[in-house]
């Protein structure tokens, strides 16, 4: 089946939607993407709130000032934004009660976790090692024991600028008493990491600086700091940074920690049955990666929730969906894209939210999302209820079809693409490098 045979009328077309070549504003989305793992981090473990962001800053601003490139620059902030994307990953699986030496294991896997997954993402220069030996020290005393020069520079400068910030809390910190803050950091510089790196960050670290890490400061202060930094949609690594979204969303609760990747591997192959361009498929698969990103804001008790949800808790996960739209809305020419994925729990009758829209604006891919949603939702284990087949998931969208909630035509579809599937995991898609970047 191609786009021409399509009955629906509201299907948008990418070649008129994104133009010729659409690029994706990767800095802006990464700070996206900063502020929901910085969200999860203050709510499970205690983080001090936008402790990313700083380190970001603070590592672009270490680098800029040992001149690195433009690529190193982004390359160093992102990670340095990123350097605890795996924290919440193994906290959820070590449970309340672990021996010391599997904190350490733990520990070790956080970084090494952190780095495959940060690898996901299409930078333009080498990162290796730039995660994972974040928490060394120089002095041998890290999880994995490497001492200065046995380790990428990059990492020691994150290091440094991680320790001081998670022990000291900078966006609280006076300027009258930074001399002296910076005085007692410098003379116990071992403990934190390199000599060469807490140079770096004593160097950078004066009172504008201190000011541009305040709360109420450090978004306008991220943007500033990080490079230009653009992706095209119909590049294969846009599969990539969808699959780092989707790891980052799922582990906000171990309760939903496929659902995110399943929709955007289920909506790869809605995508394939439908005879998508390379660049259609990207835009909806990036979607349906970001859908839940506006979750991360919901309370954990609410999300786990095994009984009823009152009034009040529906009104709380309602606005998962307006975080989702808020979030997206803040990168540039990410409007399309923002709506497919915020669109997911309209409903053709126009009671859905948060927007209430009707059907008539409401697009082919928006619909397909709301229903690749419902359908993820329904057949997953969830705390209210177990895992369904395929053929009890569909008997409850077409329920939702006959009211006319959802649109019968794709739902008629879903039975035929995902029978196969019943009670299975859809793998990810394969990469694209084979076909290169040329979007047709």
């Amino acid at each position: 089946m191609g786009l021409k045979d399509l009955e629906s009328p509201f299907l948008c077309y990418s070649d008129l939607v994104f133009g010729e070549k659409m690029k994706i504003a990767m800095d802006s989305l990464c700070c996206v993407f900063s502020n929901a793992l910085d969200i999860i981090e203050h709510e499970q473990l205690g983080a001090s709130e936008r402790h990313g962001m700083r380190i970001g800053v603070l590592s672009a601003a270490m680098g800029r000032l040992l001149g690195y490139d433009n690529d190193k620059l982004c390359a160093i902030a992102i990670c340095a934004m990123f350097h605890d994307n795996a924290l919440t990953e193994y906290s959820l699986a070590e449970g309340q009660d672990v021996q010391s030496s599997q904190r350490e294991r733990n520990m070790n896997l956080h970084c090494e976790v952190g780095q495959s997954n940060v690898s996901w993402l299409p930078f333009k220069t080498n990162i290796d090692g730039f995660i994972l030996y974040h928490h060394e020290r120089g002095n041998g005393k890290g999880p994995f024991g490497k001492r200065e020069g046995e380790y990428p520079e990059e990492a020691a400068l994150i290091a440094a600028a991680d320790i001081i910030d998670a022990t000291n809390h900078l966006q609280r910190l006076p300027s009258s008493g930074l001399d002296a803050f910076k005085s007692k950091i410098d003379s116990e510089a071992e403990k934190y990491s390199t000599r060469f790196a807490m140079n770096a960050l004593l160097e950078v670290l004066d009172k504008e600086m201190l000011e541009q890490l305040r709360d109420e400061n450090i978004y306008q202060t991220v943007e500033s700091h990080l490079p230009r930094w653009e992706v095209e949609l119909c590049d294969p690594s846009i599969i990539r940074v969808s699959g780092f979204a989707a790891r980052v969303i799922d582990y906000k609760s171990p309760f939903t920690h496929k659902h995110t990747t399943q929709i955007a591997n289920r909506a790869w192959v809605m995508a394939d049955h439908y005879g998508y361009s390379k660049k259609d498929q990207a835009g909806l698969f990036l979607a349906a990666g970001l859908h839940d990103i506006g979750k991360i804001a919901t309370p954990t008790e609410v999300l786990e929730k095994p009984g009823r949800l009152t009034d009040e808790e529906f009104l709380i996960i309602q606005q998962h969906v307006r975080h989702s739209h808020d979030w997206l809305g803040r990168v540039p020419g990410f409007e399309t894209i923002r709506d497919w994925a915020a669109d997911h729990h309209e409903k053709l009758t126009g009671n859905g939210y948060p927007f209430a829209k009707p059907a008539e604006e409401l697009d082919f891919n928006s619909r397909l999302m709301g229903c690749l949603d419902i359908y993820q939702a329904v057949c997953e284990k969830r705390p209210y209820h177990e895992a369904r087949s395929h053929a009890d998931t569909m008997s409850i969208l077409n329920d939702m079809a006959e009211k006319g909630l959802i649109d019968a035509k794709i739902v008629k579809d879903l039975d035929d693409v995902m029978a196969e599937h019943s009670l299975k995991d859809i793998p990810p898609p394969a990469a694209l490098s084979a076909e290169g970047s040329t979007c047709i």
